[in-house]
């Protein structure tokens, strides 16, 4: 019998003050899934009080990004002049193309009352195509999100297909991503993506004979069908899709095919700083006066002014 799965992979734990994040892509030996180039499992963690996240302006080139929250809220703000609260069950998919600036930060209801957060985030790399692409923000409310069922597992198609629905998120080549869980043990079927992994978000799975853990990832091999066992108590999520066109090189928040384009994307970062964002090639989103400089750059930062709501129009 054909093996299920080439690779588990164990994630790199960071702590935030207080806030874990689990990081499994990229990984040494294997820097992706199909589009997917990076991947972090963010908390749970519980936020008191008065305290939130705090994710000051910075830059991306050559991706799509996706927060998909299972706890908690986060206000979005880009340099298209988007603001969108997204909270468990939507999608804010955004688009970086030749670059954007995002912010993402606790909203001030949930900071002032506390709170738990808990999410996957998620870049998928663009095709070569669409890597100069105008930059580009679209909010999914949950209830355009199709609802799935697999065994005795329920969940959301995120993007692409999966289980014989289809999601309305867009992206330029195949792919898919969506969340399972279920309150009994019980199989369900490996969608049928060219490149594909399971994260487990929670409880356990097992293919092949093979059991992935809590935040462990499996990448699976191209044989369907993939029967895969999932325990009472589970949360998992499937991510993949069609192979990349070709290589991709990561450096901070860029994803580029070349040295060249990372290293212009970092230029401009720089120069826009400098400019104060007025007439550069990356702008701040509105209401935002803070920054995150390059790593190893002793560029200033300034005083971190939290935008309220009344900045927001």
């Amino acid at each position: 019998m054909p093996e299920a799965v080439a690779l588990i992979i164990d994630p790199r734990q960071r702590d935030l003050g207080g806030f874990t994040v689990r990081r499994v892509l990229p990984f040494a030996k294997h820097r992706n899934v199909g589009p997917f180039v990076f991947f972090d499992h963010l908390g749970p963690a519980v936020m008191p009080p008065g305290q939130g996240l705090d994710v000051r302006s910075h830059p991306h080139i050559g991706l799509a990004t996706v927060t998909w929250l299972f706890e908690g809220a986060l206000d979005h703000r880009d340099s298209l002049g988007t603001v969108q609260t997204i909270r468990p069950g939507a999608v804010n998919w955004m688009t970086a193309g030749r670059g954007i600036v995002h912010s993402e930060r606790t909203p001030p209801e949930e900071r002032a009352a506390g709170h738990r957060v808990e999410a996957i985030q998620t870049w998928v790399a663009l095709p070569q195509s669409h890597q100069e692409q105008d930059p580009a923000f679209v909010h999914h409310p949950a209830e355009s999100l199709p609802r799935i069922e697999a065994g005795a597992a329920r969940g959301v198609l995120i993007a692409g297909s999966a289980f014989g629905k289809r999601s309305p998120v867009e992206f330029p080549t195949g792919i898919c991503q969506c969340v399972l869980e279920t309150d009994r043990d019980t199989v369900v079927e490996a969608p049928d993506a060219p490149e594909l992994c399971l994260y487990v978000v929670s409880g356990s799975a097992e293919i092949g004979g093979q059991t992935i853990n809590e935040a462990q990832m499996a990448v699976l091999t191209a044989d369907r069908p993939c029967p895969v066992k999932l325990a009472a108590g589970s949360r998992v999520m499937f991510a993949g899709g069609d192979p990349l066109d070709g290589p991709r090189l990561l450096d901070w928040n860029f994803v580029a095919s070349s040295k060249e384009r990372l290293a212009k994307a970092a230029a401009d970062w720089r120069a826009s700083i400098a400019g104060g964002f007025q007439g550069t090639w990356f702008t701040q989103p509105h209401g935002e006066t803070a920054w995150i400089p390059l790593p190893g750059d002793p560029q200033p930062m300034p005083v971190d002014h939290q935008p309220d709501h009344h900045d927001w129009t």
